[in-house]
């Protein structure tokens, strides 16, 4: 009887003692996988608090008269660990109104773009030069974009990007610090700089999706298509049948 009841109590603490580290991970060469992707996850982490912290500022911003007269900032968004980050000029009249980047016309193509890649929106990062809609979507002002690009800078240092795409000349322009018109950079990489101490990043002009929608011709919708196909040709992506014509 004695024998019986010490081996039922003996189960009983087996079971318990499982059930208590069933939610534990044994630390030693097993766990290594683990800990790894851990680690590897810690720096998204921190790098998704302070573009939280980068956005709050945005929202506090009032560097210029934009801040005065916006209906709502329009930091960008994304993922923070992207490795192709769009950056356009400037929000327009629904980006002010929803607070989010590239929402109007020209967001929804941009959509369909990052679509025809085999990407989600989800899977890159998008923002702009401003964080303010200019009134009337007039052209940035040179004291706005030196009040603003400092936040751009930071969120391209926090997101790490392997490759910048440009959405037209005054992206392609302010963060490659030339007078070149769209023509002229487009098609080929060019290198943005990212800081001292810092490893330039690749960066590919391109047309912006508001200018396809103004003057549409299968050339330039050619152009954009080469322009993204070398994208993923330099990131090692594959390229989806439907647009490799």
């Amino acid at each position: 009887m004695t024998d019986s009841v010490n081996i039922d109590k003996a189960v009983r603490q087996h079971l318990e003692m499982e059930q208590f580290f069933g939610g534990f991970s044994v630390r030693g060469h097993a766990d290594a996988g683990q800990l790894q992707e851990q680690e590897e996850a810690m720096p998204a982490v921190e790098s998704d608090k302070e573009l939280e912290r980068l956005a709050d500022q945005v929202e506090q911003c009032r560097r210029c008269e934009l801040g005065s007269l916006r209906t709502n900032a329009v930091a960008g968004e994304g993922n923070s660990d992207a490795r192709i980050m769009f950056v356009g000029e400037a929000p327009g009249g629904d980006e002010d109104l929803q607070g989010r980047p590239f929402v109007g016309r020209a967001g929804q193509l941009l959509d369909k773009i990052i679509a025809a890649c085999g990407l989600k929106r989800s899977d890159v990062y998008i923002g702009n030069i401003l964080k303010c809609r200019p009134p009337e979507n007039r052209d940035p002002k040179v004291d706005e974009i030196a009040a603003c690009l400092p936040y751009l800078q930071r969120q391209i240092e926090l997101i790490e990007p392997e490759i910048i795409v440009a959405l037209g000349a005054h992206a392609a322009r302010t963060l490659l610090d030339t007078t070149k018109s769209i023509g002229q950079l487009r098609g080929q990489f060019h290198e943005y700089s990212a800081g001292l101490g810092r490893m330039p990043v690749k960066l590919m002009a391109t047309y912006h999706p508001a200018y396809l929608l103004r003057s549409y011709s299968p050339e330039n919708r050619r152009k954009v298509w080469d322009d993204m196909k070398k994208v993923l040709t330099e990131l090692g992506l594959p390229i989806p049948e439907r647009s490799k014509q």
